[in-house]
């Protein structure tokens, strides 16, 4: 695998903690909004541009791309975003209550996704493809990092844990209570940032966990520019997969497919035991209470059926609810376990929707055999948290 250090345009130190905001794609635009008030140096002013146009510009308009460059160029001439001199590698630690996880920020190879190094387990829809690569050909940069995950190596680790026992850069802790740290791992010229390079070239694969949308919009933006200089590199975040925490990502039904209440029940019992906690299982949010729903899978299952999201998808959302696509049907919607089983009954107790379903999470051993097996997860089927903050790096491409 391929990697290299680059040369960040990135918040000076003050500023630091201001800039950092969450990705684009966690946020609606009322959202956004909400989070950047007040804040002149919010990194969401390039990311959802949107918020500084007027009501009901689309954050995919052509006014939204150009709002996001002018943006972009008002914190690189006013000092709120520098450049660095010269390339270098970066160690990000986020910290979140007692979970810990630090990841390597670097440049990596669009080739190597093409060439299914970097391994995929989600569909991209051409929507999305087409914003992230219009984003990318209008501001000249990746300004939102992917999320890729490795097997672990010891070797890489004594390096970054090298890196970390320095004065950090940044140190700052967001509104949210998570912490985000970072350091220098070195320039281009040092011995470790070869020696770091030499170690990757080593690792055979890794896997996009978080940004597939980006990924490929970045390798299509490679393939526009004939992979010429900056353009064949993309913005990435890599971490070893023992570190990482993976949420539920659950599931939440505007209402019962015209069914009572005492044929919906029946209905699941079908292909669940509703009230009994087994060994494949999730609870049902319905009538006020929460309810085990358990079941076996089946001889000769697969590693994507056996996921809980797909037989719920396949033995209930879909034969029972009706919901035959989740990627676009609009009865269903979905909410990352990490805000709790509290939103979820919210959302019922306020007739929102009718019924709720959290889920288990999946794990990362479940994720690399999938992407190594080259299928695809159904979708929403992992929430990785804490999520990597958009701002601290960006990477020209011209």
């Amino acid at each position: 695998m391929n990697i290299r250090p680059f040369a960040a345009v990135r918040p000076n130190v003050r500023d630091a903690a201001f800039v950092a905001s969450v990705p684009y794609d966690v946020v609606d635009t009322a959202e956004a909004m909400a989070l950047a008030r007040g804040n002149a140096k919010s990194f969401l002013h390039v990311s959802r541009p949107e918020i500084d146009l007027a009501p009901g510009v689309s954050c995919s308009s052509p006014e939204a791309y150009a709002q996001a460059r002018k943006a972009l160029e008002g914190f690189m001439r006013d000092g709120t975003l520098v450049k660095d001199a010269e390339p270098k590698f970066y160690a990000y630690r986020q910290t979140m209550g007692g979970h810990s996880q630090t990841g390597i920020v670097a440049t990596f190879d669009t080739k190597d996704y093409l060439n299914g190094v970097l391994k995929r387990h989600e569909k991209t829809r051409q929507d999305k493809e087409d914003d992230r690569t219009r984003h990318i050909e209008t501001l000249s940069a990746h300004t939102g990092p992917a999320f890729l995950m490795y097997r672990d190596d010891r070797a890489i680790d004594a390096i970054v844990f090298d890196a970390c026992r320095r004065e950090p850069l940044y140190d700052f802790v967001a509104p949210d209570g998570i912490a985000h740290t970072v350091w220098e791992i070195g320039a281009a010229s040092s011995c470790m940032a070869d020696e770091l390079q030499e170690l990757f070239a080593r690792v055979p694969v890794a896997y996009i966990a978080d940004g597939h949308h980006r990924s490929a919009a970045a390798a299509r933006y490679a393939a526009d520019h004939g992979f010429e200089g900056e353009s064949r590199w993309f913005l990435a975040v890599a971490f070893p997969a023992s570190q990482l925490k993976i949420c539920p990502y659950n599931r939440l039904v505007a209402d019962i497919n015209g069914l009572s209440e005492d044929g919906f029940l029946s209905r699941i019992a079908e292909n669940f035991n509703v009230g009994v906690k087994g060994e494949r299982n999730c609870r049902m949010y319905f009538r006020g209470k929460w309810t085990d729903l358990s079941w076996s899978l089946p001889a000769g299952a697969d590693a994507v059926s056996s996921l809980d999201v797909a037989y719920l998808q396949d033995r209930l959302l879909a034969p029972v609810l009706g919901i035959g696509d989740p990627r676009t049907d609009r009865r269903i919607s979905f909410m990352g376990g990490s805000r709790g089983d509290e939103a979820l009954s919210a959302k019922v107790d306020s007739a929102e929707a009718a019924v709720a379903f959290a889920m288990e999470p999946v794990t990362v051993e479940e994720i690399m055999a999938i992407a190594d097996a080259g299928a695809i997860m159904p979708p929403k089927s992992t929430w990785f948290e804490p999520k990597l903050r958009s701002g601290l790096f960006v990477h020209m491409v011209q």
